[in-house]
C-alpha cells in the first residue's frame, strides 16, 4: 500500500499543463491502428490505462511506439487488418479501455480474451456485450458477466440499430466502433447526449458518420488514412487542481491547453453556479476538439442544485465536486448519479462514507448525495478502493482540512494522473507520502 496525506496548505500559483485527455487517448490509439500508413500524437495520456491499450493493440498487429521527443508512432494495420494474439489482453483498471477494445474486437474473425485487477473484474460488463452479440459476436465467461471474457468476434458481422437504454459514452462508442468493420450502416440512439469524442475523432479520421438529431449513424468498411493527433490536456484531471485553487485562499492558478468539448465541461458550469472565478482563455480547436487556457483564483462558494441532466457531461467529477461542496455556503445537492455505483467503486457510497469520517456533513441518496458546508477536520484515513478519483478528491479536501487526510493507497492515481502528487505539490499544495 502506497499511503498519501494531503495537508492545510498555502495559496495555489502558477501555471500549468495537466496529462492529455484519456478518453482522446484511448480513442487515438484505436484509430491509428485502424487507419492505413503512420499516424503521430502528441500529448497522450501516458497513464497506466492509455499504455494498457497501446499493448493491447500491439499484440493485435499494430506497429505502437514512442520516440525521444515524447512523440507516439502509430504504424496501422487497417481496418479488418487485427490478428489473434497469443495471450489475454490484460486491461488492467481500465473501464473505458476493455470496453472499446470488445467493441473493436466484436466484428474481427479473431478470438480474444479480456483480463484486468481485481477493481476491473469486478465491474459488470453486460451492457456492453448485449449489443455487441447483435453484430453475431460471441462472448463467454463468468455468470455474472464480469472479466475474465471471451469474445468470439463475428465472422459475418450485421449492421444494427441500437437504442441505448442508458447513457453511456462507453457503450456508444464500443457499438460506433463494432460498425467501423461491418458492411452497410449501424445507427446508435441516444436519447440523452453523452461525451462525443468518439463522433469528433471517427470525424477526424474520414469515417462516414451522420449526425442526425439522437442519431448516430456510421458507415463501416471504408479505408482510413492515417492522421496526426494533438490530445489536449484532460479536463478531468484539471478538475482537481481547479477545485483545488478554488478552496484554498489566495489561489491563482493557469491550467493551459485543456480540452472543453461541451459534453465534458458540466463541472466547470457547475462551479461557476457556485460562484467560482474560473475564465477560459485563448479559446481554439485541435484535431476536432475545442481547447482553452483555464485560469482559477480562489472564490467564496455556495451550494446548489446539480440539475440531473447535467450529469452525463461531469459523471467522472461528481468526487471531486464533493471537496468543493464541502467548503460551499448552503448545501449542494446530486441526483441522478445511478452510473456511480458501478465506477471503478460504487463511488457514492466510498465518498460519503469518506466524507463522514473527515467531518463533513453529508447525506447519501440512491441515487446520489447531499453534502453541506462543513468545517472540515481531516484527522482520518480513506479507503479508496482502489479507485483513482477517490483518491485524488480527498487529497484535494486535505488542502483546506484541519488535520491531514490520508488515502490508504496512492498508487491507484498512475492510472489516469501520472505526476498528480509533484505537479500539486509544484503549484503550492502540501502532499507527502
Amino acid at each position: 500500500m502506497n499511503q498519501l496525506s494531503s495537508s492545510k496548505s498555502g495559496p495555489l500559483d502558477g501555471t500549468i499543463t495537466v496529462p492529455g485527455d484519456k478518453s482522446i487517448s484511448h480513442r487515438s490509439l484505436i484509430m491509428g491502428t485502424l487507419a492505413v500508413g503512420e499516424s503521430k500524437i502528441s500529448g497522450l495520456l501516458e497513464g497506466e490505462d492509455v499504455l494498457g491499450t497501446a499493448e493491447a493493440l500491439k499484440a493485435l498487429g499494430a506497429d505502437i511506439y514512442k520516440d525521444n521527443t515524447g512523440i507516439w508512432h502509430v504504424h496501422g494495420v487497417g481496418i479488418s487488418g487485427l490478428r489473434e494474439p497469443g495471450k489475454p489482453l490484460d486491461m488492467g483498471n481500465s473501464g473505458t479501455g476493455v470496453r472499446l477494445m470488445m467493441g473493436l474486437l466484436a466484428t474481427h474473425p479473431i478470438e480474444v480474451t479480456f483480463s484486468g485487477d481485481p477493481s476491473l473484474s469486478s465491474r459488470p460488463m453486460k451492457r456492453v456485450t448485449e449489443p455487441l452479440t447483435l453484430f453475431g459476436a460471441a462472448f463467454t465467461g463468468s455468470e455474472k458477466d464480469t472479466l475474465p471474457i471471451t469474445v468470439k468476434g463475428a465472422r459475418m458481422p450485421i449492421p444494427v440499430r441500437y437504442e441505448l437504454p442508458v447513457a453511456s459514452a462507453q457503450v456508444k462508442s464500443a457499438v460506433m466502433l463494432a460498425g467501423l468493420n461491418t458492411p452497410g450502416r449501424t445507427t446508435v440512439i441516444e436519447k440523452i447526449p453523452t461525451r462525443d469524442h468518439s463522433e469528433r475523432i471517427f470525424d477526424y479520421f474520414g469515417v462516414p458518420i451522420e449526425l442526425n438529431g439522437d442519431e448516430i449513424t456510421v458507415t463501416g468498411q471504408v479505408e482510413l488514412q492515417a492522421k496526426d493527433m494533438a490530445v489536449p490536456a484532460d479536463p478531468s484531471s484539471a478538475a482537481f487542481l481547479v477545485v483545488g485553487a478554488l478552496i484554498t485562499k489566495g489561489s491563482d492558478i493557469t491550467i493551459n491547453n485543456v480540452g472543453i468539448n461541451p459534453a465534458r465541461t458540466g463541472l466547470f458550469t457547475t462551479l461557476i453556479e457556485m460562484g467560482g472565478k474560473i475564465d477560459f482563455n485563448n479559446l481554439r480547436q485541435e484535431c476536432g476538439e475545442d481547447v482553452a487556457d483555464i485560469r482559477v483564483r480562489y472564490s467564496n462558494l455556495k451550494g446548489v442544485d446539480v440539475p440531473k441532466e447535467r450529469a452525463p457531461s461531469m459523471i467522472d467529477e461528481y468526487p471531486v465536486l464533493c471537496a468543493a461542496a464541502a467548503n460551499a455556503d448552503g448545501e449542494t445537492v446530486m441526483r441522478g448519479l445511478e452510473e456511480l455505483r458501478v465506477k471503478e467503486s460504487d463511488r457514492i457510497s466510498v465518498m460519503v462514507k469518506g466524507l463522514k469520517s473527515c467531518g463533513v456533513n453529508v447525506t447519501e441518496h440512491e441515487d446520489g448525495m447531499t453534502v453541506r458546508n462543513s468545517v472540515t477536520k481531516g484527522d482520518a484515513t480513506i479507503e479508496t478502493k482502489l479507485d483513482h478519483r477517490i483518491a485524488m478528491s480527498f487529497l484535494v479536501l486535505g488542502l483546506n482540512a484541519e488535520k491531514p487526510i490520508t488515502v490508504d493507497d496512492g498508487a491507484v492515481i498512475e492510472t489516469s494522473f501520472p505526476g498528480f502528487v509533484e505537479l500539486m505539490n509544484s503549484v503550492g499544495a502540501n502532499i507527502c507520502p
